[in-house]
């Protein structure tokens, strides 16, 4: 179960940028960084519209005087203040990652930001200089990894359940943009399709993205090169809405990845498989609180979350007994729940417990790095090209 004792202490002061009135994601980051009681909002850039961004502090009950028109401007009062905010959150379009974490991180206040890390490579690299140069934690939410089921996996996988992992077959399939729904008022839409805002990559951006962190997460492995198609399907459409990736690890493992976003009957399908030497396991997003797990030559084994089989990894992380499903917005509150444990031991100067996991500048480095070589790939005909 969730450790009260592990998460005492004052509610961190947080501030939002991007996230106000029409948008998506942000309303979902609030749920679930106050589900557990570790932070609160007292600050926010909510929109880039001085209207809407005064509108929608409103709406959340923000102090007018911290309800801002400007993120540097934010970061520069709030960084002076004695009540001043513990951790900025990004919930913009891509293209905004880097000005905004930029600003916030000069001014001495720790990043917790949405995927993917940037909308380039020349600004992921900056980004993972400024990190290290400011000292300063960096926490990307790709939530996928914050379910319990897949840090039992990632256990398992750890401890050689397996044997030697042979086949990665991740997957995440849409339907949202099987037709043109860009250019009309669909603001989810038009910047996700837009390469000004999104950056090089459509599909692979948005979700491939996540399907390669937590394919990722639970081997241990990250893939050494890629080999891509990246299609867009629907006419006039700017990015790719549909992407095939061969991957191969210098273990010897072989991967596929299939990201697409024109699938008509998939609503949020993402989907692990892995096999091994010795067993083979299975999960999927829309099913959160079952791992099917077989060894070879045995039934197959449906693991639950909380069940008689859940491992230490899962364990810490349950909120409810098994039986009782928990789903999106807790993976996400488990990423904030790792979060604040991590920003308390910062503040006051120690490191946290091994077992305090959670996607950082790394991996959204590695996010960004595999977008590029995705793209570059694709161009070339599916040339095989090295990640970094």
């Amino acid at each position: 179960m969730i450790d009260q004792a592990r998460i005492a202490g004052r509610a961190l002061r947080l501030g939002m940028v991007g996230g106000g009135r029409g948008a998506f994601i942000g309303a979902i980051h609030r749920t679930a960084a106050r589900l557990d009681g570790h932070f609160i909002l007292t600050a926010g850039a909510l929109s880039s519209n001085p209207d809407n961004a005064a509108l929608s502090g409103a709406d959340l009950g923000l102090d007018p005087r911290r309800t801002y028109t400007s993120f540097e401007t934010m970061a520069q009062v709030e960084a002076k203040l004695d009540d001043g905010i513990d951790a900025v959150i990004i919930v913009t379009p891509n293209h905004m990652h880097f000005p905004v974490a930029k600003a916030f991180l000069e001014a001495g206040i720790h990043v917790i930001c949405d995927k993917p890390l940037t909308s380039n490579m020349q600004d992921a690299r900056a980004l993972v200089e400024l990190v290290e140069r400011s000292g300063k934690l960096f926490i990307l939410t790709q939530n996928y990894s914050g379910y319990q089921m897949i840090r039992q996996a990632r256990e398992m996988v750890a401890r050689g359940d397996l044997g030697d992992l042979r086949l990665v077959q991740v997957e995440y399939v849409q339907q949202w943009l099987t037709h043109r729904i860009e250019g009309a008022d669909h603001k989810q839409a038009n910047w996700r399709t837009d390469p000004a805002q999104s950056g090089q990559g459509g599909c692979i951006g948005d979700i491939g993205t996540h399907a390669f962190q937590l394919a990722n997460f639970v081997t241990g492995e990250t893939p050494s090169k890629v080999s891509a198609e990246l299609t867009s399907f629907v006419e006039g459409r700017r990015l790719d809405d549909n992407v095939h990736v061969m991957m191969r690890y210098k273990s010897g493992a072989r991967g596929m990845l299939w990201a697409s976003q024109v699938a008509p009957g998939n609503e949020n399908g993402l989907r692990l498989r892995l096999y091994g030497s010795r067993a083979g396991m299975e999960w999927n997003q829309e099913t959160t609180d079952i791992l099917w797990f077989t060894v070879f030559g045995e039934p197959t084994q449906k693991l639950t979350r909380g069940g008689s089989a859940s491992t230490p990894a899962s364990q810490r992380l349950l909120r409810a007994p098994a039986g009782h499903p928990e789903g999106y917005i807790e993976g996400f509150s488990n990423i904030y729940a790792e979060a604040a444990t991590a920003i308390r031991a910062a503040n006051n100067g120690a490191i946290c417990s091994a077992d305090v996991v959670f996607p950082g500048i790394r991996e959204g480095f590695e996010g960004m790095a595999f977008i590029d070589a995705c793209v570059k790939s694709s161009i070339e005909d599916g040339m095989w090209m090295k990640l970094p």
